[in-house]
Parts: C-alpha cells; sequence; structure tokens
C-alpha cells in the first residue's frame, strides 16, 4: 500500500468512526451491514452482549455465526443462532457452529465449558468484565485484536474517548449547580413480582449510578441481595431505577410502587422511578457514555 492509499483508507476509518458514534443514539449500527467484506475469514461466536455490539461497531457482523441469549442489540444480532446464557454454556451448542474463534467475557462459564470449547480447536479469548470505562476500553481493543481490526479499534476508542470526556464534564457542570447533595438511588433487579433484587458496590449499577452523578441508597454489601420492606425503608431512596425488562417482569410501575414499605420513601411519595433497557444501561459496551448522560439528564429532570 503507497502513502496516498493508507492515507485514503486512514480517513475512511474516521469517517466510519465518527458515522457511528454521530448515530450512536437515535439509529445505532443500523449502516454496518451494507460495509460487509467481500471475503470472511473467521466463524465468532460472540458471548456477551456489549462484545456483539462492539463487534457491529467494527463492521464485523458478517464474521458472527452465534450469539449469547444477552446479545440483544443491534436487531441484526437477534437473527444469528443463539447459544443460550452466558453463564450456563453447552460445548456441544457452541460447537455446532463450527466456530473458529470465541469471544467472551470473564463472567462467561462454566470455565470446564470454556476449556472444552478450547480444547476443540477453537480459540476462545476472554476478556475483562470490569463495569468502568477503563473495561470498555479494554474489550473494544481486545475485540479488535482477535477481529484483525486493531486500526479502526483505535479509531473508535478515540472517539468514544472523547464522547466520554465530554459526558463527564456535563454531569460535573450539572451536578454543581444542581442539588446540595447528590440524590439517593435504588436499582431494583426484578426476575418476578416475587423475585427482587437491589444492588450494592461492585456492581454495573453502582458504577453507572455514580458516573451519572447519583448515590446508591443501599451501602454496606457487594453484589445483589433480596430486597426487604425494611431494607426499603431504611435506605431512603429518592427515586427507584429499574430496568425496562424486569419493570416488565415485576408486572408493571403500578405494581413496583406497591411494594412493602416504598410508600415510606421519598421515592415511593413522588413516584420516581426511572426505567432503561438492560443492555443499554448494564452493559458497559459502545453505548455506555450515552447511557451514562441519558440516566444522568433522567435523574435530574425529576
Amino acid at each position: 500500500m503507497n502513502r496516498a492509499q493508507f492515507q485514503s483508507a486512514e480517513q475512511r476509518s474516521r469517517r466510519q468512526a465518527l458515522g457511528y458514534l454521530a448515530c450512536c443514539a437515535a439509529a445505532p449500527f443500523a449502516m454496518f451491514p451494507s460495509s460487509v467484506k467481500a471475503r470472511t475469514t473467521k466463524r465468532v461466536v460472540s458471548v456477551g452482549g456489549a462484545l456483539t455490539e462492539i463487534v457491529f461497531m467494527l463492521e464485523a457482523g458478517h464474521d458472527l455465526v452465534g450469539v449469547d441469549s444477552t446479545s440483544i442489540y443491534p436487531t441484526n444480532a437477534t437473527t444469528l443462532p443463539n447459544v443460550g446464557y452466558a453463564r450456563q454454556l453447552s460445548a456441544e451448542g457452541v460447537l455446532s457452529l463450527r466456530p473458529s474463534h470465541v469471544l467472551a467475557t470473564e463472567e462467561a462459564g462454566p470455565p470446564a465449558v470454556l476449556r472444552q470449547i478450547a480444547a476443540a480447536g477453537v480459540r476462545v479469548t476472554t476478556l475483562p468484565a470490569k463495569h468502568r470505562y477503563v473495561g470498555l476500553r479494554q474489550r473494544v481493543l481486545g475485540v479488535g485484536r482477535v477481529l484483525e481490526q486493531s486500526d479502526l479499534a483505535q479509531v473508535m476508542l478515540e472517539q468514544l474517548d472523547s464522547t466520554w470526556q465530554q459526558v463527564q464534564r456535563q454531569v460535573s457542570a450539572q451536578k454543581a449547580h444542581s442539588f446540595a447533595r447528590p440524590l439517593r438511588v435504588m436499582f431494583v433487579l426484578a426476575h418476578s413480582p416475587a423475585q427482587m433484587l437491589v444492588a450494592g458496590a461492585m456492581t454495573a449499577a453502582q458504577s453507572m449510578l455514580s458516573y451519572a452523578g447519583a448515590t446508591n441508597a443501599v451501602q454496606g454489601f457487594n453484589g445483589y441481595k433480596p430486597l426487604t420492606p425494611e431494607g426499603l425503608i431504611a435506605a431512603q431512596p429518592d427515586c427507584l431505577l429499574v430496568t425496562e425488562q424486569g419493570l416488565h417482569a415485576a408486572g408493571g410501575r403500578a405494581a413496583l410502587f406497591k411494594l412493602p414499605g416504598l410508600t415510606q420513601t421519598p421515592a415511593g411519595r413522588s413516584q420516581a422511578m426511572i426505567a432503561m433497557d438492560a443492555l443499554r444501561l448494564l452493559g458497559f459496551g459502545p453505548r455506555m457514555p450515552e447511557a451514562v448522560l441519558a440516566l444522568h439528564q433522567a435523574l435530574y429532570a425529576l
């Protein structure tokens, strides 16, 4: 490749990156299938919704032969064969797709299944599952290396970094001119009306609340624990944060506001609740900066 060709390719990559991030909120990834390469050299199974989003961001959706059940975005991902829940993979199910590569995060498993897949000659790449912006950066670069798209991954990352810096500045400025104290928010993970959990430290929900300028209303434990009326009253949340999928599983907004003890909290008295798509809110994929800003704006509009 001569110098002119190289510069042209670099400019094309930058235009692709800018196009992706400009369209992120409106119709993310819709453009990518149109730029499928003429030759497919890999057969990739992506285990993790965020990783699948990154694959499409890097215009490599044509390399995918399967995804896990959390890969619900973009829409093209839902048309691919599904290998099931990321933590309960079956070696037979994955190997039936004849993959050359498996992309997964540290949360995927069971470990014995991943070892079995690797022993069958499949290249298994395990990437960090950090629920922080630094984790997103590592995943973008890692997927780029596996897909041999490191140059485009670097371009995308530069633009993501720029967007992230803008989001952080906007959140800081809003906090400085708004409330005397950060809003106390309780994230409720609902699987059914009878099974609800609240998020403590070391969770994706905790990180998103912190990035958005809010305080987690529950303290003193890591991970998730069952929601109790006593815990709800003690936490005194100003607002409940839920996923749209969890809200549906719990029976809707009215059902959640009937939780025992909720009427004795600021959130219950003001009927303050925010619902966001689970993958967008907790996935820590390429939409993470946009999701932080959307959560921040929703919180400070209460």
